[in-house]
């Protein structure tokens, strides 16, 4: 077996044991990361599972900024962590955009696409949490009415910044690791943004009515941001 293939393995299986261990996933959950933070090696190199790493680390510690005020609203993560569904939902865009990569190396639009979906799925996940733990009363995003707090398609100042933020530095980190070059790090963050501000209008006008769950909408979130990506890099 190639010595890469048994690096990412040794990276892989070191990473899930740690996501399940820090109980930021259950343990189907850690399966599934593992599957995609292999796939991510695979098409990408050792700087996806960096760039994953930090994801993970954005996630567990947004999740966990006010825990105790997340519960008494109920709206806080499950203790056991991130369901295998969850993982699926804000890693399968990146996944594929990685194996097409792995399948066609030497596109730089497909690595520039992944990049956007791990890029939104940190932005999205850290805008709802710290906007949950903020304090802020949300607002509907098609409406801009007042909603509870955790409500589908409710967005507020302190979690849509804190979200770009977490958008922009995952660009950097994608460019810095040389998996994207630095004059399309903007196109990752500002995709991984609109990806997001796309998943809380998703959330207002399909998941609020009971058409698509918060995963089915956490996937179109991470597709959005990717196509966006990848036609304005090609």
């Amino acid at each position: 077996m190639p010595h890469h293939i048994l690096t990412g393995a040794a990276l892989t299986l070191a990473f899930a044991v740690l996501a399940r261990v820090l109980r930021g996933v259950t343990t189907a959950g850690a399966v599934a990361g593992a599957v995609f933070c292999f796939v991510l090696y695979i098409g990408a190199g050792p700087g996806a599972i960096v760039v994953l790493m930090l994801v993970f680390a954005f996630t567990w510690a947004a999740t966990r900024l006010g825990y105790r005020r997340k519960q008494k609203l109920g709206t806080a993560e499950r203790a056991g962590g991130r369901k295998a569904s969850q993982i699926c939902a804000n890693l399968g865009v990146a996944g594929i955009c990685a194996a097409l990569h792995a399948a066609k190396p030497g596109d730089p639009a497909l690595l520039v696409a992944m990049a956007a979906a791990l890029s939104e799925a940190a932005s999205d996940t850290v805008s709802s949490e710290l906007g949950q733990a903020s304090g802020d009363m949300p607002r509907l995003i098609t409406t801009w009415e007042r909603v509870p707090v955790g409500a589908n398609g409710g967005v507020s100042i302190a979690g849509t910044v804190a979200g770009a933020i977490a958008a922009l530095v995952l660009s950097v980190f994608c460019a810095a690791l040389g998996i994207v070059r630095w004059k399309l790090s903007g196109i990752v963050a500002g995709a991984g943004v609109l990806g997001m501000l796309a998943d809380s209008f998703l959330g207002a006008t399909l998941e609020r009515p009971g058409w698509l769950n918060n995963d089915a909408v956490n996937l179109l979130g991470t597709l959005i941001a990717a196509l966006l990506a990848f036609f304005l890099a090609f």
